[in-house]
């Protein structure tokens, strides 16, 4: 394990080391930065003296008089203290203020001379071979209607540059130094004063750690260490009481635990029990003292629980399983199990807490029965003889033709309401061959299904002037409960024109493959939120059972509508 260090060695290295180099970089920014500032303003400075040779040059560039040209650049270069040279396109030099053209070599591969021609100037700073110095060289175009006679170049030597920006720079740096040593001064004080409190701190917890509750913490004028001290202090004056209390809530819970009539079982890494309540002993038949310390198959004979606290102590997550006990007729518990764990995070075993929920599952049986039986079988006659009386009363009785069709339809519904009614018993026998997965299923052709349940919607759909297209092959057949599968698309097409906009369409599509037939329904609706999508087929709407062998699936955007599809196994 590494050397720990003390607080004051990390912060003052710190506060040092981000000081220097935010001198370091301060100082190179601005040597480079004074640099540029001063080759620009020199470039400036010359191009500025080559515009004013370049109309006196111009005169003696058409026609060409190479002797006057140089006489007037060794003229004009003395009295500006700059050296001008004047070059032909071609490169040729033809006069130079400081030596003779006639031993300069050709400038056509001059960088600042290539650039003038192609351009309003040209600037190059390199070293002269014929001067031995370093140069900068600005170069611009002398021009007599759009063409160029000649390029007029002014330079001067840059060492005078470098050593003004080397004097600056030493300055630069003396200044840097003695203010890096003020820094590294107030530094260590700084430092000091932040680690100073926190040692006497650290001092007042090992007191209250032994037990000391009366030890003073120093007070400081930092806010934030000041906080902390005031903090420790509440807490060496609440710690004792929280002993007291968690002995005392101890004591509770060991009694809350024996009045409670769920059954709670702790059990260790090795599924030993670790405690058991009086309502688990009396489910299990045993004495909750003899059983503490034995292994659970040694308390409870029952595999199904074995197994559940075997997953208990492996699974990362709560599980949740529902165990049947047949000792003294037939009880059902709802068991949770979650990992326990100690004060270190580490798994020392499982908690599994037992509900008896034996007079709750009678009645969801008798309550799931009629719900089944009555809620999605009559839903579909009543909804459409309501709807059909609705649009005679609106005014269609008055024409004989429709009142005629709609009151046949409302007498066939009727009739189906009488047959459901008698058939209620029958219905309860359905429901129970269906938990057992032996429904009775006859061929049949999907596109009638489809064609009745649409007839059924059609009143809606019309209200809300929304079009209900239909694509089925009139071949398409499937084993089915026909009124079962009737029910499934009436409330998939009651949704989609409840949900969608008036004037929309909803399209109803019914394809095959190798496997299975497929039937779709697209609405234009507000969409449904992807959270709420698990829950649109739970078992209390009974679409496990009325996909017939099948499933059924879901797509859905909020906002552009919802696809639903229900997938049947070809006949």
């Amino acid at each position: 394990m590494p050397k720990k260090r003390r607080l004051l060695w990390q912060l003052y290295p710190s506060y040092l080391l981000i000081t220097l180099i935010s001198l370091l970089a301060v100082t190179w920014y601005a040597s480079k930065s004074l640099r540029h500032f001063f080759l620009e303003q020199t470039a400036s400075d010359l191009q500025a003296r080559a515009h004013l040779v370049e109309k006196q040059i111009l005169k003696h560039l058409d026609p060409l008089d190479e002797k006057d040209v140089d006489l007037l650049c060794k003229k004009i270069g003395a009295r500006a203290s700059t050296r001008i040279t004047i070059i032909l396109p071609s490169g040729k030099v033809i006069g130079d203020s400081q030596e003779d053209p006639a031993r300069m070599d050709n400038h056509a591969d001059r960088p600042e001379f290539i650039r003038a021609l192609t351009g309003p100037s040209g600037t190059s700073t390199r070293y002269s071979r014929t001067l031995k110095k370093n140069m900068m060289y600005v170069g611009i175009p002398i021009k007599k209607n759009i063409h160029t006679l000649a390029v007029v170049r002014t330079s001067i030597p840059v060492n005078a540059i470098d050593v003004a920006l080397k004097n600056i720079q030493i300055k630069i740096a003396v200044a840097g130094l003695i203010i890096a040593l003020f820094a590294a001064v107030l530094s260590l004080i700084v430092s000091r004063r932040i680690t100073h409190p926190i040692e006497e701190i650290k001092k007042g917890a090992e007191s209250f750690a032994r037990g000391d509750f009366e030890c003073r913490l120093p007070v400081s004028n930092s806010e934030e260490i000041g906080g902390l001290s005031e903090a420790m202090k509440k807490m060496a004056l609440q710690l004792h009481e929280r002993i007291n209390t968690i002995i005392r809530q101890r004591n509770e819970i060991e009694a809350v635990l024996s009045s409670m009539v769920e059954g709670v079982i702790a059990v260790d890494m090795e599924e030993r029990v670790i405690s058991i309540n009086h309502a688990a002993a009396h489910m299990f038949g045993c004495d909750p003292s003899e059983a503490q310390g034995r292994s659970i198959q040694e308390v409870v004979r029952n595999t199904v629980l074995q197994q559940f606290v075997t997953n208990a102590l492996s699974s990362q997550e709560p599980v949740e399983k529902d165990i049947v006990l047949s000792s003294d007729g037939e009880r059902f518990l709802n068991g949770h199990g979650t990992l326990l764990s100690d004060a270190q995070g580490k798994q020392i075993g499982a908690l599994i807490v037992l509900n008896d929920v034996t007079r709750l599952q009678k009645l969801e049986k008798i309550r799931r029965d009629f719900v089944a039986n009555v809620s999605h079988e009559i839903k579909t006659p009543i909804t459409a003889i309501k709807g059909f009386v609705e649009t005679l009363r609106d005014g269609a009785v008055k024409n004989l033709e429709d009142a005629e069709r709609f009151l046949a339809i409302i007498e066939k519904h009727v009739d189906r309401l009488e047959a459901i009614i008698e058939d209620l018993l029958t219905l309860s026998r359905i429901e129970r061959e269906a938990e057992r997965e032996e429904v009775i299923l006859a061929e049949g052709r999907v596109k009638d299904v489809l064609q009745t349940a649409i007839q059924v919607c059609e009143v809606s759909a019309v209200a809300k002037k929304i079009g209900i297209e239909l694509s089925c092959p009139d071949d398409m057949v499937t084993k089915m409960d026909a009124p079962l599968l009737e029910q499934a698309f009436v409330n998939l097409f009651d949704n989609a024109i409840k949900y969608s906009d008036e004037g929309g369409v909803i399209r109803v599509a019914a394809t095959q493959t190798d496997n299975e037939i497929i039937i779709t329904v697209r609405d234009q609706g507000c969409g449904i939120e992807k959270e709420h999508l698990p829950r649109l087929f739970e078992r209390f709407y009974r679409v496990d059972k009325a996909s017939h062998g099948g499933h059924v699936a879901v797509e859905s955007t909020p906002g552009t509508g919802s696809t639903f599809s229900i997938h049947l196994p070809r006949a």
